[in-house]
């Protein structure tokens, strides 16, 4: 059955226009933007004859309760999802920057990790089929939209995924409170998938031998440990900030 959503903003109509355009129904851009984003997006557009709408700004702020849509929206079908990454990878333009949780079951969390992971420009957020939560009402509803935008690819086998990310030339940094290199003196800018553990246990022994990197995120305070949407948000904050300043 259909599910429609609207979207808006360049990062997720682009997201969905290059990694899922059969989800995309209509497309809505301010009339007489004429920018190379803009272009991009139209051309993209055109090529999967989504129908594309002009409209004026004040229609457009209308249609997204005033929000910072940049002169684009997109009505799409949530029922079609990205269920692979390489679909994800193979649409690229910059360095990948992946989110894998290993065995976050609770919505909560994981509903808490998508909002961040969107925020954060990560292209795609994979998690393991039998240990993790699926998308429901409860993820969607923490997740204020990011659900619907965020590819979030459960995999059958976690480790021959991270097998074949690595083969793609991308890193796996994983989180350890013991880990000699502490989150701000370690390499973040480059190809990155970042693991995550489970809220009480965290990553799997499997999961663990196969990062490249381990850090520690440094304590300032009195509390022992973070929530892992917490953790999830200031170790790709980090990895977004080296990228900015790496990019002049």
């Amino acid at each position: 059955m259909s599910q429609k959503k609207l979207i808006h903003g360049f990062h997720a109509v682009n997201a969905r226009l290059f990694q899922s355009p059969k989800s995309l129904v209509e497309l809505f851009v301010a009339t007489g933007r004429d920018d190379r984003r803009m272009q991009d997006v139209l051309d993209k557009a055109a090529s999967e004859n989504v129908r594309v709408i002009s409209v004026d700004t004040a229609r457009l702020d209308a249609m997204t309760g005033r929000a910072r849509h940049q002169g684009v929206a997109a009505v799409i079908d949530v029922s079609h999802r990205i269920v692979n990454v390489d679909d994800v990878l193979d649409t690229l333009n910059e360095p990948p920057l992946l989110l894998i949780l290993d065995g976050v079951t609770d919505p909560h969390n994981l509903g808490a990790c998508l909002r961040v992971a969107d925020a954060m420009g990560v292209h795609a957020v994979i998690a393991p089929k039998d240990r993790s939560a699926g998308l429901n009402a409860t993820v969607s509803k923490v997740a204020c939209g990011a659900a619907e935008v965020v590819p979030y690819v459960q995999v059958t086998n976690l480790a021959r995924c991270l097998r074949d990310i690595k083969d793609r030339g991308i890193w796996i940094a994983g989180t350890d409170m013991d880990a000699s290199t502490d989150l701000y003196h370690c390499d973040a800018a480059g190809p990155l998938a970042w693991v995550m553990g489970s809220e009480g246990e965290g990553m799997r022994r499997l999961t663990r031998e196969h990062c490249d990197l381990l850090v520690s995120i440094p304590m300032f305070g009195t509390v022992e440990s973070l929530n892992v949407s917490v953790a999830t948000g200031m170790v790709l904050s980090e990895s977004r900030r080296q990228r900015v300043l790496a990019a002049g």
